[in-house]
């Protein structure tokens, strides 16, 4: 098809990160946009709070990164330990400062950011975001995309992008599928305002605790008041949902930590499935897929939230080109391949091995990942290819080799 310029704006369904950032991204390139938010307010959940250093490049070019930072926490180093074991390899992200204007992780809660974005985008022209406009299916009309709202109503738009989370109305309405699987046990976040360092010395600000009975992490984030350390744990699934939630598993969780300790207050606990999952394409004509829409991972590396905002910037730049006349509607194929590509190919497969290795019950995985980390942790050109890999780095460069 030949490239053809449009009129109406592009429809976002979902103010989350994906969202805003595509939106940012669109109307930095002069793209009308049309935000579709379920909420009667921006979210506040806390949920995905890690941000890569290509990510904050990316943010950056949008004006976000700054004030990012002025309200997260920088990570400069990362750990891997064991119980038994102390400090099995040490990171610093510092050796990333070839590639990278943020050579560090940053620590700041999502939520921050659609605020942060909100607040750059609500005057300027062409940006409009719909509270309490719950899209409840969508269609492509051919010369059109349309969202179907709760109230009856519909909104018409040149393309609509579906950043509407793992449930998504979007993917459903399309008919997409969403292959994959659902890990048995179920992951517990529990957040206290307790500092590990004055118990563990030399405490990274991101620290995976390989352990064949329990593996956990421990991650250092931005507080109400003062910072607090968030730790994830596996749950089995023959725990009861109202067990887990419960003050006795959280304090036998916590006193894993650091033998004889149980008493840290907690200010809050999250209990949620985790799944492997990725959408059998991210474009439908005029529709198209983004962040947890199209995929979903475990947590341990950071890489979702990541990945979706990675997602909504190649999209959005190609949506540009092709919105204002210059590329054909073929270049958003070109999205479908990177974007899924490198997904199934680094992110899905990375996220999987993150989580065997901490959970490696033989003795030979156990000690090859000991070994293989602490080996890459000493050699600095190792290091720094491990944390390409990592932060990254590596899939973004991996999808511009897909043509």
């Amino acid at each position: 098809m030949a490239a053809v310029a449009e009129t109406r704006p592009v429809i976002v369904a979902g103010a989350g990160p994906v969202g805003l950032v595509a939106a940012a991204s669109l109307v930095h390139n002069g793209v009308p946009v049309v935000v579709l938010e379920a909420g009667e307010a921006l979210s506040g959940e806390m949920r995905g709070s890690t941000f890569h250093a290509p990510t904050l490049d990316m943010l950056d070019r949008l004006g976000a990164a700054r004030p990012m930072i002025a309200q997260g926490l920088v990570a400069p180093r990362m750990q891997y330990r064991s119980r038994d074991h102390g400090i099995i390899a040490e990171f610093d992200f510092g050796v990333l400062a070839d590639v990278t204007r943020h050579p560090f992780r940053l620590q700041c809660e999502q939520f921050k950011l659609t605020r942060i974005l909100h607040a750059l985008l609500r005057d300027r022209p062409g940006f409009t975001l719909r509270l309490g406009a719950e899209v409840t299916g969508c269609a492509d009309e051919g010369d059109r995309a349309v969202a179907h709202l709760a109230d009856g109503s519909r909104v018409e738009g040149a393309y609509l992008i579906g950043a509407d989370g793992a449930r998504s109305t979007v993917r459903k309405s399309t008919g997409i599928e969403f292959a994959g699987f659902t890990w048995p046990e179920r992951f517990l976040v529990l957040s206290t305002p307790f500092d590990f360092t004055t118990l563990i010395p030399d405490l990274a600000d991101v620290s995976y605790y390989a352990d064949p009975e329990e593996w956990f992490f421990l991650l250092r984030v931005p507080g109400p008041v003062t910072p607090l350390w968030r730790a994830m744990f596996p749950v089995p699934a023959e725990v009861p949902d109202e067990e887990t939630l419960g003050d006795a598993y959280a304090r036998a969780r916590f006193g894993r930590i650091v033998p004889g300790r149980d008493d840290y207050p907690t200010a809050h606990r999250t209990l949620y499935r985790v799944h492997q999952r990725v959408a059998e394409t991210f474009r439908q004509g005029r529709v198209l897929l983004a962040g947890d829409a199209a995929h979903i991972n475990n947590p341990l590396g950071g890489m979702g939230l990541n990945g979706g905002i990675h997602d909504a910037v190649n999209l959005a730049e190609k949506l540009a080109a092709v919105w204002h006349g210059e590329a054909a509607p073929a270049l958003l194929d070109r999205y479908d391949r990177q974007r899924r590509g490198v997904t199934v190919e680094h992110v899905q497969r990375q996220t999987i091995t993150n989580k065997q290795n901490l959970e490696a019950r033989e003795p030979e995985a156990r000690r090859a990942f000991r070994e293989r980390m602490a080996a890459a942790a000493a050699d600095p050109a190792a290091a720094h290819a491990y944390l390409l890999g990592v932060s990254m780095i590596n899939s973004l460069r991996r999808a511009e080799e897909i043509a």
